[in-house]
C-alpha cells in the first residue's frame, strides 16, 4: 500500500493525501485548496498532481476550506466516485463551497483585470457554482462511530474530532490479503478539550499507521476558562474607554458562534456593555442557523445552557448582517461596537474592508482569535507590522492589535499527545505530520519521540511512501 502527500506537506493549508490500496482502490484523504500567500499556491489549487478520474473515493474530515475547497474542482476534472462525511459536514460544505465559488469567482474578476493590463492571458476560473452543485450529489453521510463498509477491501469509521461542527478523524481498515488488515487514522485537525460547545476530541481504535496534523506543534494555548474574561475585557477597554471600535475577523463556522456565545453568557450574566454587536458575514448567518440543527456535536454542558437560553446565538444589541448595504453602512456608525466578520484570516471578505476602514484610528482595536498564516494580512498584523497592504493600497496601522488564541480551534502540542494516549506507542507503525510548517513539525516529532512514538516522517510536496 502507499501513502503520497498532495498538500498540507511542510506547509499549513491545502490538506490532500491519497492512499493506493494493495488492489490498486484509490482513496484521496481531503480535497483542500491551498490559502493565503503561499509559493506557487495558483499553480498547486490548479494541477492536483494525480488524475482526478482515477481516484474511487474520497473521504472528508471536515468542512475547512483547507481540507474541502478542491472538491468541487476534482469534480470538474473528472472525479465521479463517493464522498465521505459526516451529516454535519455536508451541511457546511453545502453553504461553504458555494461561498468559496462565489469567492473564485469574484477574485478572479480583480485578477484578470490586472493581467489583462499587463497583456495577460486571463485565467479561467477554479469551479463555478455548476460544479459545486454537481460535487454535492455525490455526497454520502456516515454519522460517527458507524462503521461502513466501502467495498470488500476498505472498511470506514468516523471519529469525533471536536475541532469543528461535524469534524472527524477518518479510521480506515484496509485488507491486505490472507486475512490481515492495515488500519490507518488520519486526524484531519484535532480539537480542543473543554471548548465551550464541541465535543472533547474523542479516542480511536489503536492503528498501524497515523497521519496527524501539526498546525500547533509547537506551542500551548492559554486556559479556555480565561476566555471570557479576556475578551470582556479587550471589549470595555476599546468601546467603553476609548470609545472605539471593536473588529474582530474570524471564520464564519464555529469560531463566529464561539464568540457570541460567550457574549450570550456574558449578557444574560449582566457584564456586557450595553454596545451594539454586529455579525456582518452572510456565510456567518447560514452557518449559525446549520449549527442550531446539529445537537449530536454538542457537548453536554453547551446542552444544558440550550435547555435554559433556547438561543445562545442571540441576545440584545446583536445584529446578523447579510445584505451589502447594510454592510458598508457600518462604515459611517460612529458609535462604540463590536464587529464580527469573516474571514479569519482577514485574507477574504467584509472583512477586510472593515479593517481598512479601522486600521488608521488608535482608539479601535483588532482583535486576532485564531491561527493565521504569516503571509495573510492576519498574520502580518499579529507579527507587528507597522504597515499593511490592503486592496493593493499601504496602510499604517495604528489600531490596536491584540490576540486571543483561546478561540484557536487547532489542538496544541500537549493537547495532541493527550489525545494520544489512546495509542500505544509499540503498536504505531509510522506516524506522518502534516498540516504545519516545517520547523513546528520538527518540535512536535522530538515531543512524540519522547513519548515512545518512533518511525516519525515529516513528508515532503509528492512525496511518497509504502506502508
Amino acid at each position: 500500500m502507499q501513502i503520497q502527500f498532495y498538500g498540507a506537506a511542510q506547509m499549513v493549508t491545502g490538506s490532500k493525501h491519497l492512499i493506493t490500496t494493495k488492489n490498486g482502490t484509490k482513496i484521496l484523504l481531503d480535497c483542500g485548496l491551498v490559502q493565503g500567500k503561499s509559493i506557487g499556491r495558483d499553480d498547486l489549487n490548479r494541477h492536483f498532481g494525480f488524475q482526478p478520474v482515477e481516484i474511487d473515493y474520497l473521504i472528508l474530515s471536515h468542512a475547512h476550506i483547507d481540507h474541502s475547497g478542491l472538491i468541487p474542482r476534482l469534480v470538474k476534472q473528472g472525479f465521479k466516485g463517493l464522498i465521505f462525511c459526516t451529516p454535519a459536514t455536508k451541511s457546511l460544505c453545502e453553504i461553504m463551497l458555494a461561498d468559496s465559488a462565489h469567492i473564485q469567482t469574484e477574485d478572479l474578476k480583480y485578477i484578470n483585470k490586472r493581467r489583462g493590463k499587463k497583456d495577460l492571458r486571463p485565467l479561467e476560473d477554479l469551479y463555478d457554482i455548476k460544479d459545486v452543485e454537481k460535487a454535492l450529489k455525490l455526497f454520502v453521510e456516515v454519522g460517527y462511530d458507524e462503521h461502513l463498509k466501502i467495498d470488500k477491501e476498505i472498511n470506514l469509521c468516523f471519529t469525533d474530532a471536536g475541532h469543528l461542527l461535524g469534524s472527524a478523524f477518518v479510521n480506515l481498515d484496509i485488507n491486505i490479503g490472507s486475512g490481515k488488515k492495515t488500519r490507518l487514522t488520519f486526524t484531519g485537525d484535532i480539537g480542543r478539550y473543554n471548548d465551550p460547545i464541541l465535543r472533547d476530541p474523542q479516542p480511536i481504535r489503536q492503528c498501524d499507521y497515523l497521519i496527524c496534523e501539526s498546525t500547533y506543534g509547537d506551542r500551548l494555548h492559554p486556559s479556555v476558562t480565561d476566555a471570557e474574561g479576556a475578551l470582556l475585557k479587550i471589549v470595555k477597554d476599546t468601546c467603553v474607554i476609548k470609545r472605539g471600535k471593536l473588529i474582530i475577523p474570524a471564520f464564519s463556522v464555529d469560531r463566529t458562534q464561539e464568540i457570541i456565545f460567550t457574549l450570550d453568557k456574558a449578557a444574560n450574566a449582566g457584564t456586557l456593555p450595553n454596545i451594539k454587536v454586529f455579525v456582518d458575514s452572510p456565510l456567518s448567518v447560514k452557518a449559525t442557523d446549520i449549527i442550531r440543527d446539529h445537537k449530536e456535536c454538542f457537548r453536554d454542558e453547551f446542552i444544558e445552557y440550550v435547555s435554559k437560553d433556547p438561543d445562545p446565538f442571540g441576545f440584545k444589541n446583536l445584529t446578523f448582517i447579510s445584505d451589502l448595504e447594510e454592510s458598508k453602512a457600518l462604515n459611517s456608525l460612529k458609535e462604540p461596537c463590536i464587529i464580527i466578520s469573516a474571514s479569519g484570516m482577514a485574507e477574504a471578505g467584509r472583512i477586510k474592508h472593515h479593517i481598512k476602514n479601522n486600521i488608521g484610528n488608535p482608539n479601535n482595536t483588532i482583535l486576532l482569535v485564531g491561527y493565521c498564516t504569516p503571509e495573510s494580512l492576519g498574520g502580518r498584523l499579529k507579527n507587528g507590522d507597522i504597515t499593511v497592504h490592503i486592496f493593493g493600497n499601504e496602510y499604517a496601522v495604528n489600531a490596536e492589535v491584540k490576540s486571543l488564541d483561546y478561540y484557536s480551534a487547532h489542538a496544541d502540542y500537549n493537547e495532541i499527545l493527550k489525545w494520544m494516549e489512546c495509542l500505544s506507542p509499540q503498536k504505531v507503525k509510522g506516524i506522518f505530520l502534516v498540516h504545519g510548517e516545517y520547523d513546528v513539525q520538527l518540535s512536535l516529532k522530538e515531543k512524540m519521540l519522547d513519548k515512545g512514538f518512533r518511525h516519525i516522517s515529516i513528508p515532503k510536496l509528492g512525496e511518497r511512501y509504502e506502508v
